[in-house]
């Protein structure tokens, strides 16, 4: 019966213990590091605003010097040349002889030729005359009109290809090449030599289509060569190719220098900067600029703290910051650090950039 009692009695101070150990144990649970869930944990990121800003673009581009006039002189008649008069490097002036052809030959062709016409004139005023009599009828008039036209055609021929056997030089310039010597027998359309106009020099470069389209005729350039130092030499632009090379991507700009430096030769080594000049656009920073499989994009930051991904179209860059031509509005604010774990919808929390400090 005193068992009894007693196990009663000390019922409700167990109770009691149980309690105080059930709160204790909530209030160290809750009594942690402040910790939130991961899953509630806003993802911190560095964001930049998109604003308009001017970009300059310059490109160093190498190339090679060439004459901006160049002739390669071949023959029209085959044939044997009794004279070359010019070797590489003589300076020839417009009109100046430089290949004769043995033209004996056709010279006598012409003399045959020029005779038959006298007689084919003859032969049509006296039948002229005949027909006017009533002795010949009006075809046969015809027939010896014919014959005269034929006769004429014939000694014009004659006559050009006597002159296609002088070559002349067709403008005032240098001999670059000399492939033929006095004595050689050249079937037509040989290459006998190379004349070149070396007062006026250029080069073509390539460029990227991004840049083509702030480039215009006219425009200044510099042009470095090698062989001639350090110096900068003042150049145009003169053309600006219409097409876009499909595989690289590139443009091509003929550039020319103006004047030509003493020294300067074509064949010789350059390097051309081209500058776009100042262009306002809109810009980021480029490190918000992302690549995957569908494209370039930027993550932008929304008013109710989710991002969301934009895809856009870049174009110039410059340092660190890239144009950006199609996709984001002014003002946007886009993420620029902070991409490990990033997606689209993701809450995520601004943050400042962390300060350099020296040393």
């Amino acid at each position: 019966m005193r068992k009894c009692l007693n196990s009663r009695a000390f019922a409700p101070l167990i109770a009691l213990v149980v309690a105080v150990a059930a709160g204790c144990d909530a209030a160290s649970s809750g009594k942690s590091d402040g910790a939130v869930p991961a899953a509630q944990r806003a993802h911190l990121v560095e964001v930049a605003v998109a604003e308009p800003g001017r970009l300059s673009y310059t490109a160093d581009r190498a190339g090679s010097l060439r004459a901006l006039r160049e002739v390669r002189i071949v023959n029209q008649e085959e044939g044997r040349l009794i004279a070359v008069q010019a070797r590489e490097g003589d300076r020839v002036a417009t009109g100046q002889v430089l290949v004769r052809y043995d033209d004996q030959i056709l010279r006598a062709q012409l003399d045959k030729a020029s005779a038959t016409l006298k007689q084919a004139e003859l032969d049509y005023r006296r039948n002229k005359q005949l027909q006017e009599k009533g002795f010949i009828s009006a075809d046969a008039v015809s027939r010896a009109a014919t014959d005269l036209e034929i006769a004429r055609a014939e000694e014009r021929l004659l006559h050009a290809r006597v002159q296609h056997m002088t070559i002349a030089a067709p403008f005032d310039g240098v001999v670059t090449q000399r492939l033929v010597e006095p004595g050689n027998v050249t079937p037509q359309h040989t290459h006998l030599m190379t004349v070149i106009d070396p007062s006026q020099l250029i080069t073509d470069v390539d460029v990227s289509e991004l840049v083509v389209p702030y480039l215009n005729v006219g425009d200044a350039a510099e042009v470095r060569i090698d062989a001639l130092g350090a110096k900068l030499h003042p150049g145009k632009i003169v053309r600006i190719h219409p097409a876009i090379d499909p595989a690289t991507r590139t443009g091509r700009v003929e550039v020319v220098l103006n004047p030509v430096p003493k020294g300067a030769r074509a064949g010789q080594f350059c390097r051309v900067e081209l500058s776009t000049g100042s262009i306002q656009q809109l810009v980021v920073p480029l490190a918000a600029l992302q690549r995957d499989v569908q494209g370039e994009f930027v993550y932008v930051l929304q008013d109710d703290g989710t991002v969301r991904r934009n895809g856009v179209a870049s174009g110039l860059r410059l340092a660190d910051r890239v144009e950006i031509r199609d996709g984001l509005e002014r003002g946007a604010k886009v993420v620029v650090k902070g991409f490990l774990g990033l997606a689209p919808g993701l809450p995520v929390k601004p943050v400042q950039p962390r300060a350099r400090t020296e040393g």
